[in-house]
Parts: structure tokens; sequence; C-alpha cells
């Protein structure tokens, strides 16, 4: 047995149980845990672990036949913090913490900080070191410290890495197979970044990883942690960004994780009011505690240090700042001064943020946030919660809504999708498409269209180009890309078969070419959150449901004008406004027989007149496509040799 004679002094140090206690140890993942070390000259690992109300904690693993009381962990002090230095333990030994609760019940809990943890349904931590990967994205790394996200290019690419593709035998693929396939292909459709459902590691498949018991361990279902360095490490090198989902409003109940970590409500609130989340059968973190504090800012920093990931999409904001906000709850809620915001949850998120950015200047910090909460994306020091970016999902709800319409009720419904120019600039957002809109019998994006086949497809695509040409970034849920026919079936791949299928094809040539072309124009994304990038041509013609306007860079003459046309009628010399005078030429059109339109383009320049319209001092007329997409530039010899050569192709 070890004793306390044999125990390294200081470990850890006062000061770092000074931060942890005061919310403010941000690299906890470099005390807490199992952490390799020598000792004596002996090389071993430390165990750490925060358990203030335990009688005893020992560890237990193979390497001592799970016997409790052989390898006794030593209280620090008064802190509540619990270490042991063990010797000659390799790395992949299983182990647990068996702690005793204040009642004597003996309780086996894996480490909250744990780096690896066996591949479910088994449920220990792994002792692993994480320092021997060698990076190659120094590059990447360097750059991104330079980058203005707010004014590049980003369409993300949302994937759950379980469904996306599968082996031949079902099994899922790896971190590494994944890298090598999944990668080549995000740079082949013209995404900028991808964002993970939550790969922290998780007990229950169909929780998607919502639930979380390993937050500092990749989940071992698709390898290594060394494995999943080595996919962040591939998309950087293809300049993919990487952001990961991230759920710090609460945790699974399974009974070797956070919950009731030392016999007593630890992680979660002491009043079960207040802890319980009914709807999901999980616990709510406690953001009073300042301990919990240090361990969720501690994870958010240590994914971006020790894994290089970009950032967060953060899920379930709104529930974590309104106290009642899933309306699941037998009583009414009220903070201290009678409101319905959890106090102590909006302070962390905004420490939260500012930790983040203190260290790392070009994180995103994306919300999910489904209310109007104000000032989500403002600066801490405006009052804002600190937020870079927010999904939009009343643009979502709004434009899907009107999309189920049938074309000729769209009329009535015209607000639905200029409504949100309101309050585009409000906050910095994100049009999201996410999978939140293609589970649970919600349909996928293409069945949510009405009409025939054809109607279908090609309302799906002048539903993409308005997502592509509307300010704000974009996130595509993975399979929308060629028009997905069911919706998301979580346990299994994709239907990749629908490439049989000319259909599928020809759409998801449609949105290879509107990404990059997404990319390269600078007008589409250079003012994304500034009100001079946009300007309206005619936002009331509902009784065509036709809209146009101007998306605008930061560039004198950098602009283009788009025009959407959401009912099947084709509109010969369509007349509207336009900012200068000369040659214009259709850029884009949704409607190209390559894409699976009817071909109704325009293939000539299209020379304005001097006559105003739509307050514009000059107009035009074109053709305008069936349920289709136009987009116009000024004529330049680059652009007109461009459009040449793609009507050779």
């Amino acid at each position: 047995m070890l004793t306390a004679e044999n125990e390294p002094q200081m470990y850890p140090s006062d000061f770092d149980l000074y931060l942890f206690h005061e919310g403010t140890l941000y690299e906890g993942y470099k005390v807490f845990g199992a952490h390799f070390d020598h000792v004596n000259s002996k090389a071993g690992f430390h165990f750490t672990v925060w358990a203030p109300n335990a009688q005893s904690v020992s560890i237990v693993g193979d390497f001592n036949d799970w016997e409790e009381g052989i390898y006794p962990l030593k209280p620090v002090k008064d802190s509540g913090v619990w270490t042991i230095f063990i010797p000659d333990i390799e790395t992949n030994e299983r182990y647990k913490f068996a702690i005793r609760t204040p009642s004597g019940e003996l309780v086996l809990k894996a480490d909250p900080y744990a780096f690896y943890a066996e591949t479910r349904p088994n449920t220990a931590s792994l002792t692993y070191r994480l320092d021997r990967y060698h990076w190659h994205d120094k590059k990447w790394m360097s750059k991104r410290e330079k980058r203005d996200e707010y004014h590049q290019p980003m369409l993300v690419y949302e994937c759950h890495l379980g469904s996306w593709k599968k082996k031949e035998n079902e099994e899922l693929l790896n971190y590494r197979e994944l890298a090598d396939e999944l990668v080549d292909y995000l740079i082949a459709n013209g995404f900028t970044h991808i964002e993970l459902m939550p790969i922290m590691e998780h007990p229950y498949d169909r929780s998607w990883g919502y639930q979380i018991t390993g937050y500092f361990a990749p989940t071992s279902r698709f390898g290594t942690p060394e494995d999943f360095m080595y996919f962040v490490d591939t998309c950087h090198q293809h300049d993919i960004g990487v952001i990961l989902d991230w759920t710090p409003a609460h945790f699974c109940r399974d009974t070797h994780g956070l919950g009731k970590f030392d016999g007593t409500a630890l992680y979660e609130p002491c009043d079960p009011k207040l802890a319980d989340r009914p709807q999901w059968g999980t616990y709510n973190f406690d953001f009073s505690k300042h301990e919990v504090v240090s361990f969720l800012i501690s994870n958010a920093r240590f994914w971006m240090d020790v894994y290089h990931v970009e950032g967060f999409r953060i899920d379930a904001v709104s529930s974590m700042i309104y106290l009642n906000h899933n309306g699941d709850l037998p009583f009414d809620l009220r903070n201290k001064y009678g409101g319905y915001e959890n106090l102590e949850a909006i302070k962390f998120i905004k420490k939260m943020n500012e930790a983040v950015y203190s260290q790392f200047p070009s994180a995103l910090m994306i919300a999910e946030e489904a209310t109007d909460f104000p000032m989500v994306t403002a600066p801490t020091n405006n009052g804002g919660l600190g937020f870079n970016y927010k999904w939009n999902m009343g643009w979502v709800h709004d434009v899907l809504r009107y999309m189920s319409y049938e074309p000729q009720e769209r009329r009535h419904h015209q607000n639905l999708i200029t409504f949100s120019m309101l309050y585009a600039y409000s906050e910095n957002f994100i049009l999201s498409f996410s999978h939140d809109e293609l589970v649970y019998g919600k349909r996928s994006l293409l069945n949510k269209m009405p009409g025939d086949e054809w109607q279908r497809f090609a309302n799906l695509r002048v539903l993409y180009g308005f997502f592509i040409t509307h300010p704000g970034k974009k996130l595509l849920f993975m399979g929308s890309e060629f028009a997905q026919f069911d919706e998301w079936k979580d346990l299994e791949q994709l239907d990749w078969l629908l490439f049989d299928f000319p259909v599928h094809q020809n759409f998801h040539r449609y949105t290879i070419a509107l990404n990059h072309f997404y990319q390269q124009q600078s007008c589409l994304w250079r003012l994304d959150h500034e009100g001079e990038g946009f300007e309206w041509i005619d936002a009331d013609n509902s009784d065509q449901s036709i809209l146009s306007f101007i998306r605008k860079g930061k560039r004198k003459g950098d602009y283009c004008i788009i025009i959407l046309n959401f009912t099947p009628t084709v509109y010969h010399h369509f007349k509207f406004g336009v900012p200068s005078s000369g040659y214009y030429l259709e850029m884009f059109n949704s409607d190209a027989a390559p894409f699976g339109g009817s071909g109704q383009c325009n293939f000539e320049p299209i020379l304005s007149i001097d006559t105003p319209y739509h307050n514009q001092p000059n107009s035009l007329e074109m053709t305008v496509p069936p349920l289709g997409m136009s987009i116009l530039m000024k004529e330049t010899k680059k652009r007109k040799l461009l459009i040449a050569n793609d009507h050779l192709d």
C-alpha cells in the first residue's frame, strides 16, 4: 500500500487549489485526472479528484483487481481534493475512483477529467498520455490567429460521425478513416468548416453525444485520442476548421458519471427542483459552484489547447439562461429578484467566453439560443453574453414555413421571407439547416417541399439559393447537400445509394457549384454582419412571389443582384432596378439544365437602361426562371470569359 510518505508534496499546489475554489482554474485538466509523471525516478500516474464529501477515495483498476483500499488517495488539506501517485502504472490501464459516500456506500466513478475511456457499454476510464502526437498544422494555426472570421466565408457541414458513412459490415469508421475520406468530401463540396455533433464520451448512442460522461475524452467509438488529433490535423492541413458541439447545460445520470459524484449533489444543484431536467432525463450543472465553473471552463479551453479545435456550438443556451425555458416543470422557478433568468448561468456564460477569448482570441463561440434574449453576440464589456455567433433559428423556422405552402399560397405569406431583415444585424447570425429540423418526424428538407418531383427539387434549389445569398454565415446538416430523401436516421448511414439517381446527382452538382460560387464572391460574405452589405431592390412583390436584393462587398463595385422566384411561373422581360448602368451577366442560375432545371437562363449579357426603377437609377429586363434563383453581376472581361467557358462545359 502506498503511504502518505511516498506522496509527492504540493500536488496540486496551493495556488491551483485557490484558483479551483475561486472558479478561475482554467487549465484544470493539467491538475485533475490521471497524469503521467516521474516521482523519485519512478514512472507512473498521478490521480487527482474533487470529492469533498467522501469518507475515503481509492483508485481501483485491473492493476489491483479492482480492490478498494490498496491505493487510497490522500486528502489535500481541507480542500475536498484527493490525490495519489502510483508508480509502474502503464498507459491504457482501466481505472475508476472508489468513493465511500457520507452514508458509507461504495460508488465506482469514472474520472471526470479522464482523457480516454472504454468503449461503451464498458464504463471505466483509461490512463493516457496526450503529449506524444506530432502536429502538422502549424501553418493553419498561425493563419487562424490572424483570421478575421466575421469578414470571411463560413459554410459549415454539420456531421454526426456515427451515421455519415459506415463500413460494409455496418461497423463505424474510425477517426483516421474519417479523416482520409470525409475531409476530401468537405473540400470537394465547398465547405469551410465541419461541426461535429458531440464527440465527448457518452454511454448511449441515441443521445447523439448530448448526454456526456467524459467531458475530456473523445469517444472511443471511433478510436483513440491520438486518432482524433489526426482527424483535426488533417482538417487543418486542408484548410477546414473544426467546431465541436458542446453541452455545458446538463449531463447524464448514469451511475459512473458526474451525478451524485461523492454521494451528494456535487456537479448538480442540491435543490432537486434546480437539478432535474425532466425533458432529457439529465441533471443541470450548478453554475453557482466555483469548482463546477472551473471544470467547465477548463473543458472548453482543453479542446482548443490540446486538440486545436476552432471553437464550439454551445447547445441549449436558452435552457441555461431561463429557469423555465423548456416548460416541462410542474412548478414555477424564479431568481432572487423574482425574474425567470438563471443569474448564475448568465454569469458563467460571460465568464466562460471571456476566459476562452483571453487565451484564444480567434475562437468561435456559437450559441444555439432560441429566444429573443438581447445581446447574445455583444461583448461582455458592453453588457452582452460574449458569444461571437448565434444560430438564426427564427429565420429557419420562418423560411421553412413559407416553403411548405403551395406556390400559389405564398403570395399571402411574403412577410415570412422578408421579416428577417428587420433584425438581421441585431446579432452575428449563422443560418442553420441543422439536424434539429430533420429528425423526429420533421422530414428531410426535400420532403418539406410541396409539389411533384420536379417542383420539390426546384423548390429546394431556390431555398438553398436564398440560404446562400441571405446575410449571415451558413450551416448545413449532412445529407442535405444531395437532397437526402428521408429524414435523418441516426443508426444508419446516409442514403448514398441516392447517387444512383440522376435527380440527386444533379442536385448535388448544384450544391457543389453554389458552395464554391459563394466562397469565390466576397460580396456574399464580406459584410455579413453590417447593414451596408445588403439592400432591397423589391421586397414587396408578393403577387408574383419574387424577391430581389443586392449583396455588397467592401470594395466599390463589388456587388451582386439576386432574384428569387418562389413560383413555377417563368417571367420573360421581367423588369427591375439596378444600381448602375452597363452590361450585367447572369453568373449563376439554379434552373440550369445540369442542375436538373428547365434551362430558363440568360446566356447573353443584359444591357441596363437609364430608366429609374425600384428606387434605383437604372433598370433592366431579363428572364426569371421558375422556382429559381438568378445572380447577376456587372460585366468584366474576367467574368465574361468565365461565363463563356461555363457555357462550353
